[in-house]
Formats: structure tokens, sequence, C-alpha cells
């Protein structure tokens, strides 16, 4: 059992120092965009293994031989919230994760790119207060601009996808054709 702990001990870490490289911060909220299309084409599978996908992508990159301080001290910040004391308030906030991502399956799988939009941009904004709010500034600030342009991108990709749902849908039937 001890050599299982270790184990884990040490994917952990070796996970996390993959974490301070600063592309995984900006490469993070584009998953948002398969799960929005796997929602809106109603994919179990495909809902399931985005979120594996970007469970997992906090590792994809190397660790950087030395992390920029602003990063360091936000994954600090971000530790130390996760291994601190869990209250009432804490477990409310850790909920939020799965239930923001039900809210927006249920939009999509509703067909409401709207709100979906309302999701997305409510839980971005909720993430981007929570790194001002226990974060320092640096360290906020760090995360600000990753998580700004993936909402950007985000939004765009999703506005266009609605545009061109909504022109299919209106667009008049082809006549059958007689023989």
């Amino acid at each position: 059992m001890s050599s299982i702990a270790e184990w884990l001990d040490a994917l952990g870490t070796w996970a996390w120092d993959r974490h301070h490289n600063i592309l995984s911060w900006y490469v993070r909220p584009l998953f948002l965009l398969p799960f929005c299309y796997f929602a809106y084409k109603r994919s179990l599978t495909g809902i399931v293994l985005t979120l594996v996908a970007l469970t997992t992508s906090m590792a994809w990159f190397p660790a950087p031989h030395r992390p920029a301080p602003a990063v360091v001290d936000m994954l600090r910040a971000e530790r130390d919230y996760l291994l601190g004391e869990w209250t009432a308030a804490k477990v409310a906030i850790a909920l939020l994760v799965p239930l923001v991502f039900a809210a927006l399956a249920l939009a999509l799988w509703r067909r409401s790119i709207g709100w979906a939009l309302v999701v997305i941009n409510g839980a971005v904004l909720f993430k981007i207060a929570w790194t001002f709010f226990f974060g320092d500034t640096q360290g906020a600030l760090a995360h600000l601009t990753p998580a700004l342009a993936g909402l950007a991108a985000v939004n765009v990709a999703i506005v266009v996808a609605g545009r061109r749902l909504n022109r299919r849908r209106s667009a008049p039937a082809l006549p059958e054709r007689t023989a």
C-alpha cells in the first residue's frame, strides 16, 4: 500500500510541476469547445472523453525550467486552498464545478446557445474573481490573460457556430425531386 501512495505522490508532483507551464493555462479553456460540441450532439461518450482530456491536460506540457514567479504564486494559492480546511463554503464552491458543466451540457442538450454563453461567461468570470480573492495580485494577473483569451475564443466560436446553425434551420427546404 505504501508503494501505491508513493507512486501517486510522485505522479501528482510530476503533473503539478508540468502545470506550471503557462501553455496549459491557455489550452484548458479551449476544452469548452469540444465539450459544447458533444453536448450539442448529445454524445455522452464525447463529453466524458473531453472531461478526461481536460483533467489530464495540466500535465501535457513539459515542466518549465524556471516558472514565472507569478505562476508559482497563483498555483501555490490554489494548492493552499485545496489542501486547507474544507468549510461548507468551500464545499459549495467546489460543487460549482460539476454543476457548471451539467448546466452547460443541459443548455446545449436543449439547443440553447444563449444559455450556454451565460453559463460559460459566468463560470469564467467567477474563476477570475476567485483568483483575485484567494491569490495575490501578481498571480491573479498571470491567470487573467489566459482566462480572458480563452473566454474570447470560446465566445467567438460558439456565436459563429450558433449563427451557422440558425442559418441552416431557417434556410428554405429544397424542393423534392419528382421523377
